[in-house]
């Protein structure tokens, strides 16, 4: 009886197991060299469900990459007078400094606004936290500030582009730019049932300079003072360089 018990227990508890996400990256780790042009981030996993039981309808999966969250300050320039000059600025506090979704299905269909909003699956639903608070005016800098990260290629929406074979294996590719900021990264992706997040995993990713240019960056960081002189000391032998170069031609 006591083995029957354990035996009920045990069916009970893998019956009422969650469904699981197993994840894994190209690369953990991105170093930025004086070539570096931008890479190419691979997302891959499966989706383990209890008892191994797949349904037959097609999971909806976001995976969202994202890092580092700085302030950012951003400014309207207007004509006053003849003469351009900054009439208005909006702060936001935690911006990241790049963002990408990638999903399998278009986000307003895959997600309910509630949990799009507390996952920030989108770039509707970024936290931004503007210092100023809300208003018609802030709304039209979150929109500037969301064309200009597009463009640069920090930000981007991928819908659709998460593949998913049999309904347990998926992927996604999420591009890097070269001017992405250096810092720790992190990759999540979310399983999401009737517009709910149901699973979640998270795997991190560091984006670091290398080589001279850690060095460089380094020093800028550290020794302010030692890499400003050093800055326009070659900025001078440059200029002197340039200078003799140009009497003998």
């Amino acid at each position: 009886m006591k083995q029957l018990g354990l035996l009920l227990v045990w069916l009970l508890a893998v019956g009422a197991a969650p469904v699981r996400l197993i994840t894994d990256i190209s690369q953990n780790r991105i170093d930025i060299v004086y070539t570096f042009k931008g890479a190419e981030l691979l997302v891959f996993g499966a989706i383990q469900y209890p008892r191994g039981s797949v349904p037959d309808e097609r999971p909806g999966l976001a995976i969202v990459v994202r890092g580092p969250a700085e302030p950012i300050t951003l400014r309207k320039k207007a004509r006053v007078a003849g003469i351009w000059i900054n009439t208005a600025s909006v702060r936001y506090e935690t911006a990241p400094g790049f963002y990408a979704v990638a999903t399998s299905a278009p986000i307003k269909t895959l997600v309910d606004e509630r949990n799009a909003a507390i996952w920030e699956i989108g770039l509707d639903y970024l936290q931004l936290s503007p210092s100023t608070g809300g208003g018609p005016e802030v709304d039209e800098f979150t929109r500037g500030l969301v064309d200009l990260r597009r463009r640069n290629g920090l930000w981007s929406e991928q819908e659709g582009r998460v593949g998913i074979t049999q309904n347990i294996l998926y992927q996604a590719r999420i591009t890097i730019p070269a001017a992405v900021p250096v810092g720790a990264y992190t990759a999540e992706i979310y399983l999401i049932r009737h517009g709910k997040v149901i699973a979640r995993s998270a795997t991190p990713i560091t984006i670091d300079k290398s080589g001279f240019e850690r060095w460089v960056y380094v020093a800028a960081q550290t020794q302010g003072l030692a890499y400003g002189f050093v800055a326009v000391w070659l900025a001078l032998v440059a200029g002197w360089c340039a200078s003799l170069i140009v009497r003998r031609t």
